[in-house]
């Protein structure tokens, strides 16, 4: 059945400053059966008008030829404009023109321009109509263009909507039509954002009064607005949940696998893991989620089964903790019998239940040994011991690449689906948090040394070990080093210039982000940033375990070829 046609629509997002702060023009739907957003509270916008092109001899301060360029269009770019300045009219009432000398129309021109906004809505009259007869010219100068969205597949109807930002129009008074809009309010967008389930908020409405949020009046949005920049499409997808189905936008973490598993938006493709429940990624990859969620595992531990083919044989990635109910799951999740099973790492989230698996199935256990205790599954004894450069051939012409990735463990591994492009990243990459690096078996060094390795793959997608499918593998590791030398430039100024300074203290500066519930686990990682450091000769450790910028601490801390030494950097693959 074919998708529904995309229709060229327009919003204008009306702006103003207040004495309690900036606030925004909202309008409520009326009430209409069968309508999914009906009494919603919107932004004035609507579709384009074919008459919307004769409005462009109307416009000043803009041409057709610089609203396509900023649109992104070859052509037709100034309608949208005219199309959010005409809805704006017709829906708030507020009318943005200026006379032919330049001025505004004064209060009774603007009464009797009220008059025009009924048959305007019914298509009876034109826009350029009303400029003609009234000798008015259309700010279009006055709008910058803000976002671009387009309504998800598989709805009944799609828009493909461009939203603008201005500052209402001086001395005008906003008012509802009552034909589409039963009520208008000013109100901040924190104030709406508050209460967003009575406002009956939709999505491109929320996501831009969160963006809004950010800015403190109408100047400084409208000058973000107008600076150059890249204005990405934002395409929410169809997923389903508990609740039913809803649009998922691009920042949630299962917007990536729902567009591989439903690409037409049938709703068919969950949102949520739920454990226990397996989900087929391709024909020859299917994940099971171990019950096992918190904040250090995320929504829980990935199984991940994979083979096939006439011999119908699998392979187990990452069996999980130790819980009989999650074997089971991945028992029954498994179309065949499962003949091997092939671990990342050894903490206890993720290789317990391999001897469960092992002694029920008969599978060979693959996997490196850890090589410090803390933390660790220490029973971990596989039967084929990995150290990275290995290959696979296993049922459903399915080849698996073993890469050593040292970093967050020193016994880590990632396993590479040749075929799909996709490696299982265990905790290397994790997805919604950074991972932690817990010296001495994390090494920050190594971490970004393996990462920068990874990053030269053909990859098209990333399966961690908690979260759903990621697309982007490049950037996304990226921006995990771009995150993690951030991090470590603000631990090196956090350095004293003078004396030197204990762990605890710098936590408390380099850490000021992040919630003081966590600071335990961050120590673990601003540890590991420190002795990298150290091994850059950036900075030394005193033998009272206090640290110092190395060009201020030398003489005093002592020589840096005497303190702790960092592992460093591991060879990858």
């Amino acid at each position: 059945m074919p998708g529904a046609a995309i229709r060229a629509s327009a919003t204008l997002v009306v702006l103003r400053d207040a004495p309690a702060g900036m606030e925004v023009l909202l309008l409520r739907r009326v009430v209409r059966d069968g309508d999914v957003h009906s009494g919603a509270c919107v932004f004035p916008g609507g579709l384009l008008d074919e008459s919307d092109a004769l409005s462009h001899a109307c416009c000043d301060g803009l041409d057709d030829a610089r609203a396509s360029a900023l649109l992104g269009l070859e052509r037709g770019g100034l309608s949208y404009f005219v199309a959010a300045l005409r809805e704006c009219f017709e829906e708030a009432g507020l009318l943005y023109a200026v006379a032919a000398d330049g001025g505004a129309p004064g209060a009774a021109q603007l009464a009797e321009l009220a008059g025009w906004r009924e048959p305007l809505n019914r298509g009876e009259r034109h826009l350029h109509t009303l400029c003609a007869q009234y000798g008015l010219r259309l700010t279009a100068d006055r709008l910058a263009y803000f976002s671009h969205w387009l309504t998800p597949p598989g709805v009944p109807k799609r828009y493909d909507t461009r939203f603008f930002v201005a500052e209402a129009p001086a001395l005008q008074v906003a008012s509802q039509d009552t034909r589409e809009t039963v009520e208008q309010l000013w109100i901040r967008p924190a104030d709406a954002l508050a209460d967003a389930k009575a406002l009956h908020l939709v999505l491109p409405t929320l996501k831009t009064l969160q963006a809004l949020q950010a800015f403190d009046d109408v100047g400084a949005v409208m000058a973000h607005a107008r600076a150059p920049r890249e204005v990405p499409r934002t395409m929410p997808r169809l997923g389903r949940g508990a609740k039913g189905v809803r649009p998922v936008h691009p920042d949630e973490p299962a917007w990536a696998e729902l567009g591989r598993l439903d690409p037409e938006g049938r709703g068919t493709a969950s949102f949520e893991l739920t454990p226990g429940v397996p989900v087929r990624l391709s024909p020859r990859l299917i994940r099971v989620t171990a019950n096992n969620g918190s904040m250090m595992t995320g929504p829980g531990t990935n199984t991940y089964l994979l083979g096939g083919g006439a011999a119908n044989e699998w392979a187990a990635i990452d069996p999980g903790p130790a819980d009989a109910a999650h074997v089971q799951a991945i028992l029954d999740a498994a179309p065949g019998p499962i003949r091997w099973i092939f671990v990342t790492h050894t903490h206890k989230d993720h290789s317990p239940a391999a001897a469960a698996l092992k002694a029920r199935t008969g599978a060979t256990l693959l996997g490196m040994p850890p090589l410090h205790a803390e933390w660790q599954d220490t029973g971990f004894a596989p039967d084929t011991v990995l150290r990275g450069g290995e290959l696979f051939e296993l049922p459903g012409d399915t080849r698996l690449q073993v890469i050593h990735t040292p970093g967050h463990a020193g016994n880590h591994l990632c396993y590479l689906l040749e075929q799909e492009r996709l490696l299982f990243t265990g905790d290397h990459v994790m997805q919604g948090s950074t991972v932690v690096i817990n010296p001495p078996d994390g090494d920050m060094a190594a971490y970004l040394h393996s990462l920068g390795e990874l990053k030269t793959l053909p990859l098209d997608w990333l399966a961690p070990g908690h979260g759903f499918l990621m697309a982007g593998p490049g950037a996304a590791m990226q921006r995990i080093i771009e995150h993690r030398l951030k991090r470590e430039a603000t631990v090196l100024a956090a350095l004293p210039a003078q004396g030197s300074t204990a762990i605890d203290a710098l936590l408390a500066v380099v850490y000021a982000d992040v919630p003081e519930r966590l600071h335990a686990m961050a120590r673990r990682s601003l540890l590991a940033h420190l002795l990298k450091l150290q091994h850059d000769r950036l900075a030394v450790e005193s033998p009272q375990g206090h640290w110092a910028r190395l060009d201020q601490g030398l003489a005093r801390a002592g020589d840096p070829d005497q303190s702790r030494p960092s592992s460093g950097p591991a060879k990858g693959p």
